[in-house]
């Protein structure tokens, strides 16, 4: 379809994000769905990246994904395939899925599946490990193997039972919308999300055919892991953004991402074109013993979630979690969102924020807008030490670099035969 105006266009393109229906059909072996990851291949958050160009976490994670597929029997093997580019990368973003702080996902893993049923397209997420060693943040011991391992045979299985008991899934919007009006803002803050996925995948948890050990383990992990949401969100939005992606017009942000060394945006009326600049390095609070002098550069796909609306763009949601991400008070919280607000066309009406009046989660970033008046999107983040095997040393918030929007803009403009002067 030929749009009139660029305005038109970026309709669309709300249009496309505020009418999708995302559900949540399954969890499944990576390979089975990512025809790409075969032999020795991995995915990463943020554009493309070498693995010399990788910093210490999201390297921590590649050695932890070699050793969970048994490419390596230890460090140093795994290090060695590595560094001797005998394995393959490739951004999620490319292959329909998108993974948090690292990104690192293989062939073995287990994903969640989620799909938009306006549209009919997929997208995918590895399930979220919990908090401190995980893989996500670079750390890859034993216990964090064996973790993985344990997602992949009993809670994926578990829970693709589960699902398959539904009628078509659980729809997230439903789930999200109940779970904006209790706090959170779907980043940094997932207590509410988790528990009422917890609420509403248990009674098919008890009806499917699983052990009692087994199922005693999953309820438990699901009970146990605040942020276990956050990935569902992000293939969520994944599949949302990926719809309104489809229109190739306009000026709207389809994906935010970083991968610890570039942060990259794609813009509806470019494609699947990345614009990129050096990330910024989180600013927030840190567990005992770490200081910001530890904290990793930005990194993580995650900002998906700001790209859809949420997250950071939503901090007056989640009054909760200002002080943890080191942002304040409930008036810091709001001026952030207000401020949000100027970058965006619109409001999702499916997210209404009784602390914002009721008003709606800010939707459609306009690249126009934000280098117009110098206001870039806000990111609700995870800090990772930047040295590989530490893991989470904190939570706090990262400013996505205005040259990304720039370039876009520049771009843009040359596309539409226009000065960007």
């Amino acid at each position: 379809m030929k749009y009139n105006s660029i305005d038109e266009a970026n309709q669309a393109v709300v249009s496309k994000i505020t009418d999708a229906q995302p559900f949540l059909i399954d969890v499944v072996t990576a390979k089975s769905v990512i025809p790409e990851l075969n032999g020795k291949v991995l995915l990463h958050a943020g554009p493309p990246i070498k693995y010399e160009e990788m910093t210490g976490p999201m390297q921590g994670s590649c050695v932890g994904a070699a050793l969970f597929e048994g490419w390596a029997q230890n460090e140093q093997e795994a290090r060695a395939l590595l560094q001797n580019g005998e394995i393959t990368f490739i951004p999620c973003h490319h292959v329909n899925a998108v993974g948090p702080m690292g990104g690192i996902t293989s062939a073995n893993m287990a994903v969640l599946v989620v799909e938009n049923k306006t549209d009919g397209n997929r997208a995918y997420c590895t399930m979220n490990e919990g908090i401190g060693k995980v893989l996500r943040f670079g750390a890859y011991s034993e216990e964090v193997v064996n973790r993985l391992k344990w997602m992949a045979e009993v809670l994926g299985p578990s829970l693709a039972k589960a699902l398959k008991l539904t009628d078509g899934g659980l729809n997230l919007n439903v789930l999200v919308a109940k779970a904006i009006t209790m706090g959170d803002e779907f980043h940094q803050r997932n207590i509410a999300a988790s528990a009422l996925f917890l609420k509403e995948i248990l009674p098919y948890l008890l009806r499917a055919d699983i052990a009692p050990e087994d199922l005693t383990a999953v309820a438990k992990f699901l009970a146990d892991t605040d942020q276990f949401y956050l990935n569902v969100m992000m293939a969520h939005c994944k599949a949302v953004m990926d719809a309104a992606r489809t229109i190739q017009e306009g000026s709207i942000v389809t994906a935010m991402t970083r991968n610890g060394k570039e942060f990259g945006i794609r813009v509806s009326g470019m494609g699947d074109q990345w614009f990129t600049a050096p990330v910024n390095t989180p600013q927030g609070l840190f567990f005992t013993g770490y200081s910001q002098e530890d904290a990793n550069p930005d990194i993580g796909d995650s900002a998906i979630t700001e790209s859809f609306g949420v997250g950071g763009m939503t901090m007056v949601a989640a009054p909760g979690v200002t002080r943890f991400v080191g942002a304040g008070g409930f008036d810091d919280a709001l001026a952030i969102s207000d401020e949000m607000q100027e970058i965006c066309i619109g409001n999702n009406s499916n997210l209404p924020i009784p602390t914002w009046n009721f008003q709606g989660a800010p939707v459609g970033i306009d690249i126009r807008k934000v280098v117009e008046t110098g206001i870039t999107p806000i990111i609700n983040t995870g800090i990772a030490h930047k040295q590989a095997g530490i893991g989470q040393v904190g939570a706090g918030t990262v400013r996505a670099p205005l040259a990304c929007f720039e370039k876009a803009l520049v771009a843009l403009a040359e596309k539409y035969g226009v000065s960007a002067e």
